[in-house]
Parts: C-alpha cells; sequence; structure tokens
C-alpha cells in the first residue's frame, strides 16, 4: 500500500514539474505562478484593479502575471508606457489572438486585428475616412449637432423634475456613431437601437466577468457549455443584424458619392484589387468596433462628467459663466470655441482622466523580442497598459487623488494638457476615435450646460463615485434634476 502512494505521488510530482511554467530570462518580477492557473486565484476575477495597483507597489512599474500558461507584463506609470507604446511603438503593436475578445472578432475589423498589413491598410483608411468627415456639409460636427437638438428636446420634456440618464446618453452616443456609419438615427425607443445596446452590454459583462477570465486562462474549458458561451450567441446576432444594415444601405447606394463610412468602404471595394485585405466581413467587425468603441466609452465619460458637475455646483456655475460670454450673440456652439473655454476645457478634461473608462487600456501583445525598462520582453507576450497608473500617477499631477479642474490649468489661468493625459492610449495603437469622441464630449457639455442647470436630487442621498467595473469603468445609476436656464431655446 505504502509503494502505491509512494508511486502515486511521484506521479503527481512528475506532472507538476513537466507542467511547471518556466520564465524567460530577465523577465519582469511578479507573483509566483501556479501550473495550469497561473495567477488565476492571486487575482479578484470580478475587479481586479485593486491587485493590480498592489502588486506595482511590490514589485515595480514593470512586472508580470500569467493567464495560464500565457505570460504577460503590466505596464505602470508614465515612464514604461511611453518606452512601449511610443518609442518601441512597433515592438508592442501586436494583439494578443487567443482571448475570448479576439475569438468573437474572428481577427476582423481594426481595433483588435493583429499588427500587420491587414492592420495598416485598415487603420490608414479609418483615419483618412474619418478625418474627410471633418469638412463639407455633412461633417461630423454637423452630425454631432443635430443629435444633441434630440437630446435638448428630451432634456425639456424633463425640465423641473429629474430623469434617469444612464441609457439617454447611450442612445445619442450610438446614434452618433450610426450618423458617421450609415448617415441613419434612431428614436430613443427604437427596438433596432436598445437591441443593439442591451446586446453591447451583456456581451462587455461577460468578456471583463469571471467567466471571460475563465476562458482566457483555461483553454480546456472552452467548448464547454459555460456563460461565455453567451457572448458567442450576442455576437452572432450582431453581426447578423450589422450585415442586414448593410444590404439595406447598398440598395440606396450611388457608387462613387460616400454618403458615410460604410459608402466609403464599399467604394473601396470596387476598386480594391485581387489579394486586398478589405472584404465584407471585416466591414461588419468595423462597424461593430467602431460602435462598440464609440459608444460605450462616450456615454460613460458623459455620465462622470454630469455625476461631477453636479456634485460640486460651484464648477458647474463656473463652467456656464464662461460659456455664456464665449458664445453670446451665437445660435449654437462650436469645436473652435473650446480654445477660448480654458476652464470648461479643463472641467471636461479633469472628468476624463477621474472617470477612468478603460483602465487597463485594451491589451497589446509584442510583435518580437523586445525590451522595457532593462527587462527582457520575448515576443508573443501579452502587454497590460494599466492607464489608471498613469491618470492617478503621483508627480504627474497637482492633485492625482482627487477631482480639480486645476490639473488642467497653469498659473495664468491657460489650458494645459499634462503628458500623462491618456484616456486614449498611446501611440500607434491609440484610440481610433479619438477626435470623434473629444468633439462629441465638448459639444454635448457645452450645449447642455449653456440650457440647463444639472442639480443633485435632495431625495437621493449622497453622490456615490465608486464606479461599476467591466471592460469600461462606468458610474453607479444615478438620477439628475433638471432646470432650464434659458427662457427661449437657442440651439
Amino acid at each position: 500500500m505504502l509503494g502505491y502512494l509512494i508511486i502515486a505521488v511521484f506521479c503527481i510530482c512528475l506532472f507538476f514539474h513537466l507542467l511547471r511554467i518556466q520564465t524567460p530570462k530577465n523577465f519582469p518580477p511578479g507573483p509566483r505562478p501556479i501550473p495550469i492557473f497561473g495567477n488565476l486565484f492571486q487575482l479578484d476575477i470580478r475587479n481586479p484593479l485593486k491587485d493590480f495597483e498592489k502588486l506595482a507597489e511590490r514589485y515595480g512599474d514593470v512586472y508580470s502575471l500569467y493567464l495560464g500558461r500565457k505570460p504577460a507584463v503590466v505596464l505602470n506609470g508614465l515612464k514604461a508606457m511611453k518606452e512601449a507604446l511610443v518609442t518601441k511603438s512597433v515592438d508592442f503593436s501586436g494583439r494578443p489572438q487567443n482571448m475570448l475578445i479576439s475569438h468573437l472578432n474572428e481577427g476582423k475589423g481594426v481595433v483588435l486585428t493583429d499588427y500587420g498589413l491587414e492592420w495598416k491598410e485598415h487603420r490608414r483608411f479609418a483615419l483618412m475616412t474619418l478625418r474627410n468627415f471633418g469638412m463639407g456639409k455633412y461633417s461630423m460636427e454637423d452630425r454631432i449637432l443635430g443629435e444633441i437638438e434630440h437630446l435638448v428636446s428630451e432634456l425639456e420634456s424633463c425640465a423641473g423634475g429629474s430623469m434617469n440618464p444612464q441609457t439617454f446618453f447611450h442612445y445619442a452616443a450610438s446614434n452618433i456613431i450610426y450618423l458617421v456609419l450609415f448617415g441613419i438615427r434612431y428614436n430613443y425607443g427604437s427596438e433596432t437601437l436598445q437591441n443593439f445596446v442591451t446586446l453591447f452590454k451583456d456581451s462587455t459583462k461577460i468578456i471583463n466577468g469571471p467567466w471571460g477570465m475563465i476562458y482566457d486562462t483555461l483553454p480546456f474549458v472552452r467548448s464547454l457549455p459555460l456563460p461565455f458561451r453567451k457572448a458567442f450567441k450576442n455576437a452572432d446576432l450582431m453581426k447578423k443584424m450589422t450585415k442586414t444594415m448593410i444590404d439595406e444601405h447598398k440598395t440606396t447606394r450611388v457608387p462613387g458619392q460616400p454618403r458615410d463610412f460604410v459608402d466609403c468602404y464599399l467604394d473601396e471595394l470596387d476598386t480594391r484589387s485581387y489579394g486586398s485585405t478589405f472584404d465584407e466581413g471585416h466591414l461588419i467587425m468595423y462597424v461593430l468596433n467602431l460602435h462598440g468603441a464609440g459608444t460605450d466609452t462616450t456615454s460613460n465619460t458623459l455620465l462622470t462628467a454630469f455625476l461631477y458637475l453636479m456634485a460640486y455646483p460651484e464648477i458647474q456655475e463656473k463652467c456656464q459663466q464662461e460659456i455664456d460670454e464665449v458664445l453670446e450673440g451665437k445660435a449654437c456652439v462650436s469645436f473652435e470655441d473650446r480654445h477660448n473655454m480654458p476652464y470648461t476645457q479643463a472641467v471636461i478634461h479633469e472628468c476624463q482622466r477621474i472617470a477612468n473608462i478603460v483602465p487597463l487600456s485594451v491589451f497589446h501583445c509584442t510583435t518580437r523580442d523586445t525590451e522595457v525598462m532593462g527587462y527582457s520582453i520575448p515576443k508573443g507576450t501579452i502587454i497590460i497598459p494599466h492607464l489608471s497608473s498613469v491618470l492617478s500617477e503621483e508627480g504627474q499631477w497637482k492633485f492625482h487623488r482627487e477631482f480639480n479642474p486645476l490639473n488642467f490649468l497653469n498659473d495664468q489661468g491657460q489650458f494645459k494638457k499634462p503628458e500623462a493625459f491618456m484616456p486614449f492610449s498611446a501611440g500607434a495603437r491609440m484610440c481610433l476615435g479619438e477626435s470623434l469622441a473629444r468633439m462629441e464630449i465638448f459639444l454635448v457639455v457645452v450645449t447642455l450646460l449653456r440650457r440647463f442647470q444639472f442639480i443633485w436630487p435632495e431625495d437621493a442621498g449622497e453622490p456615490d463615485f465608486t464606479p461599476e467595473y467591466g471592460i469600461l469603468l462606468r458610474p453607479q445609476p444615478y438620477r439628475m434634476g433638471i432646470r432650464l436656464r434659458q427662457p427661449e431655446r437657442e440651439m
């Protein structure tokens, strides 16, 4: 009996010896991983952000983790982030291709496509097309201001009372993306709009929740009928809905006369030669990438902004005074007006900083053997840019742990953006929709502050600034009181 026990123990030890994770030479330090599971049990899979902070305090600005057997390196602080994402941008511009979110995207689109010719062609096309929409009769600004008119109408109907803004800002951000992509918008009660919003929200909860981490860490469970399968079902539904929209759009299209992003892509398909990386599969994922990335980020930033503006009424009032002075006699705001609104600009940027919408960015991957901060990083290593660490880094901000617009104002009261402000990440993989998001947030905040006063309801208790964790951080649900500032609408 003792002999069988010794053999069993020996076999178990041999099994784990063969499975043990070999750490590369000169790899960043980190907690010791265990076979199969890596560091899964050392992170709170419901919200690992506090764990990331504690690990940085223990191991430094560059440390390692293992997602199962996959090595990952976490970047903390401005110095490490700049060296990797900006100075050595090409080395760190890959995307991991063996995770739940990449499998849902099937390697298509532009956000999660791996670094290479395919990604370069599609990113160049997107940047050029979005830039072109900044000009002309149907410019980006015109589309945004047109949607803001609907926002104002909705708020006017609630003036004197209060409302829940959660879906309100989400629907508006979705419509602005649809106007850019398809040149169409939906009523806020539209079933199509509600379906897309619901499917996106459900999927993001799964991707960045416990089941998403289990999928990424333990490949052998992927074929099992576990809750992460719902994310694939949702993705299939969204792809079918998007394909239907594209097919309907084709029926009114005039080749060579693009009205929107989808028309531009279809024109590109008509002119591309054999071997082109452009195809309709990419277009479907392109639409879903841009809609998903451009809706949650913007709506959650706006939710954070109005939460803080209500909690700090003196800051809201100071913004309104500046807005009234600059826009006196003008029918509506223009994006160019931001240059004359240093305080309002500072408040908006501080809202973006404190919102910390994408705390872990989108994971990168090294495209070749490289180094960062003196450590050796092998090709194929997952890179996690911990953006929270930069947006709240001591020494980079006057008030790194509190909400204060002075973080973006110099001693003369002029707007100044610190180098550590990188809510859109940095380098070659910087957020594709940054220009659209910046314009959208500015125009919405200024227009609504000009027209309304936003008040924290007396019966709502104290504001809760603790965000809900997910792929994106979002404020806790709240209500906002609305009062008219101007008796007549000046849109």
